[in-house]
């Protein structure tokens, strides 16, 4: 039994679908806010969000680890303290009732952060192990050519002599990596 347990991290559903199919953006009523929230209360915000129906991404990884003998599965931020808000002027100021926010950073380039989280999301979904990184230093564009991931654009790294695609959030400068064999990669430069 998990000891966090999986929590919508989405809603609606659709909220990262590709551009035009998307109802819950309409230009001029609702923009992108990244929600820094106070220590340990994503999936709290998440909770509220819900119940009031603003739309949000809060991406989660499944943690499993092994304490006095039990294997424990949890479920856990990504982004440890981020939560990614779709609101208008009302619904941010009702994100603020909960409590729960430290602060509120207003995106400017609202499709980049989208295009960023559509990546994050199919990340998470591959099921791949995930690494997490932080302070993202810039290398070399590339596209997986083949594959599950085929199409995915990200920065390669190597980290302790394994090739790493670098898939990151750059309004953060935090990411995820996932292992790769670099034949699979084609340059975007």
């Amino acid at each position: 039994m998990p000891i966090h347990k999986e929590e919508p991290c989405v809603f609606p559903e659709n909220l990262l679908d590709e551009p035009g199919e998307n109802p819950a953006f309409e230009p001029g009523e609702r923009h992108w806010w990244v929600v820094y929230t106070k220590s340990r209360q994503e999936k709290s915000l998440a909770r509220e969000l819900l119940k009031y129906q603003i739309p949000f991404y809060l991406p989660q990884i499944k943690n499993t680890a092994i304490v006095k003998g039990r294997r424990r599965t949890s479920f856990m931020p990504l982004f440890t303290g981020y939560v990614f808000m779709l609101a208008d002027e009302a619904e941010r100021v009702r994100g603020l009732t909960t409590n729960r926010i430290s602060r509120i950073l207003s995106v400017d380039d609202a499709e980049q952060l989208t295009s960023d989280l559509r990546q994050i999301k199919r990340l998470i979904e591959s099921n791949a192990p995930l690494t997490i990184e932080r302070r993202i230093a810039p290398g070399q564009r590339v596209r997986i050519k083949q594959g599950a991931l085929m199409g995915m654009e990200g920065t390669v790294l190597v980290r302790r002599g394994e090739t790493r695609l670098l898939v990151c959030v750059n309004f953060l400068q935090q990411g995820a990596s996932i292992e790769v064999q670099d034949y699979l990669l084609e340059r975007l430069d």
